[in-house]
């Protein structure tokens, strides 16, 4: 088993606000980062700004400031988000960096002396949100194909990447590593494109100056993609941190949204095959996010902003509904009747009710203390069973980032330790059978500690309060997903005593 595990997003572009779909990719990568953890792997998780580019040249004119004026001001914004979210990065990159430069015209330079890059003339259709050329064929009805817009006739001078020479090669990539690009629909859409035929790709512009210059020719800066692909190696320490950089290279793990995958799984793959570096393990490219129906806009004044879902449902409960409600990878819609459904649901009537009476009958009939179990009769043998193979379930699910199949198995389980409660009624067996109380309270702790586990890279704020309440001396945080997840006795607990509710019901 690899002992490290490099996971990253993409960079987000500095010229607006987040939303809830950076939000969503951010929270993902995190979510399997504390998974990693759990498993022993040595985790780096690199996010970061995408500060270059005519975009954001132009957004800082229409502000009247400087682009580096606008991307110093929006820095914050991100990070504070992550923070709020409780994101757990190991690195935070910005384009406009002196080490990211030194990447980026390395790479040039490194492509170049191969003989992959070229100067010539480029004439073609031109998408300003996009920072993508088009050909006339490519356009849906006169416009962009990603996102609609307008596009511009754009002829200028500019260096080419020999992109054509690499399409036989990532076909052959693509047939042998099928799990290269995941879902398998974008998979399919990848080799689609490529078995029609790869173009020369231009990676400079001379229209303007908002970027990093090409070696040797300041006039042009290079291509906005060219420079922001490159970020993976340098948050990773190409070139500063060797060391660290093959310690960590190949990233296991792209999370991006759909609309940026063939940059990724394209260009990004063609630009590492010239330079000889290996390739990415893995490109997860997952769905967009609409508002009860429609899709996100500035017009429709839907765009959902996430610092303010979070404070008024909770980081944990938010967190948890972007990855319960839809399998990830598809498309999902936001609502607050669904977050709302999701909180008093799963999270109040199913676990947050599991882990109160639980730790409110260990308190009431055992003084908060478990004593060894007798392991005499009841339907014990069945529990154990069924809970080891939704772990099972869970593992397999997670190694896939199949988020919202893994929660599934997390809420089987919880449903099967509320019916055993019930079964077992140990509020009758306190007046009964002192002994067999013992072994039924010994299992119900175990079956919930073993979901607060399951439950915590989603959850970490409240599964950590559910954690403590279960006697845990180790924060939860540090635990060792293999010590973790199965049935045992713990002679060394605090006491264990009934805690508030961890998820208030919620009104729309």
């Amino acid at each position: 088993m690899k002992s490290t595990y490099y996971i990253t997003t993409p960079i987000y572009y500095i010229n607006d606000v987040p939303h809830i779909g950076h939000a969503y990719t951010t929270c993902a990568a995190d979510v399997m980062a504390r998974y990693k953890r759990l498993l022993g792997y040595d985790v780096f998780f690199l996010t970061g700004v995408d500060e270059h580019g005519q975009k954001v040249q132009k957004s800082a004119l229409e502000q009247g400031v400087t682009p580096r004026e606008l991307a110093d001001g929006m820095v914050p914004t991100f990070t504070g988000l992550w923070e709020l979210l409780q994101v757990t990065n190991t690195a935070f990159i910005r384009t406009t960096g002196a080490a990211h430069k030194r990447v980026v015209q390395y790479l040039f330079e490194r492509i170049r002396e191969k003989g992959d890059i070229y100067l010539g003339e480029y004439e073609d259709w031109y998408c300003t949100p996009c920072e993508a050329y088009f050909t006339e064929l490519q356009l849906k009805e006169g416009k962009c194909p990603d996102c609609g817009r307008d596009v511009e006739r754009l002829k200028e001078e500019s260096y080419f990447f020999r992109m054509s020479k690499y399409g036989d090669a990532l076909l052959r990539h693509l047939e042998t590593h099928r799990d290269f690009v995941l879902p398998e629909a974008r998979y399919n859409e990848v080799a689609s494109f490529v078995r029609g035929g790869l173009r020369d790709l231009s990676i400079s512009r001379t229209t303007f100056d908002w970027g990093i210059t090409v070696p040797g020719n300041p006039r042009h800066v290079v291509y906005v993609w060219f420079d922001a692909l490159a970020n993976y190696l340098t948050g990773a320490g190409f070139l500063d941190n060797m060391e660290q950089f093959e310690r960590f290279w190949p990233c296991d793990a792209h999370l991006i949204g759909k609309d940026i995958l063939r940059f990724h799984a394209v260009y990004w793959s063609s630009f590492l095959m010239s330079a000889g570096l290996p390739l990415p393990k893995q490109i997860f490219a997952h769905g967009w996010w609409t508002v009860e129906g429609q899709k996100m806009s500035k017009s429709l004044g839907n765009v959902v902003d996430p610092v303010e879902v979070a404070k008024s449902y909770g980081v944990d409960e938010f967190r948890f509904f972007l990855f319960r409600e839809v399998p990830f990878g598809l498309d999902g819609d936001f609502s607050k009747e669904a977050i709302v459904a999701r909180i008093n649901g799963d999270l109040a009537n199913d676990y947050g009710n599991l882990v109160s009476r639980s730790t409110n009958m260990i308190g009431k009939f055992q003084a908060g203390r478990l004593p060894q179990p007798d392991g005499s009769g009841g339907t014990d043998e069945m529990l154990l069973e069924r809970t080891a193979l939704l772990v099972a379930d869970y593992e397999r699910e997670m190694g896939t980032f199949g988020f919202s199949r893994a929660l599934s198995a997390v809420f089987e389980l919880t449903a099967l330790l509320n019916r055993y409660i019930d079964t077992e009624a140990p509020w009758r067996l306190a007046k009964e059978n002192g002994p067999r109380l013992a072994t039924v309270l010994h299992n119900i702790w175990n079956g919930v500690r073993i979901s607060t586990l399951l439950l915590f890279p989603f959850m970490p704020s409240k599964t950590a309060i559910a954690w403590r309440a279960l006697g845990m001396s180790r924060e939860i945080e540090r635990a060792s997903f293999d010590d973790e997840r199965r049935f045992y006795h713990a002679g060394d607990l605090a006491t264990i005593d009934r805690i508030q509710p961890l998820f208030p019901r919620r009104e729309v």
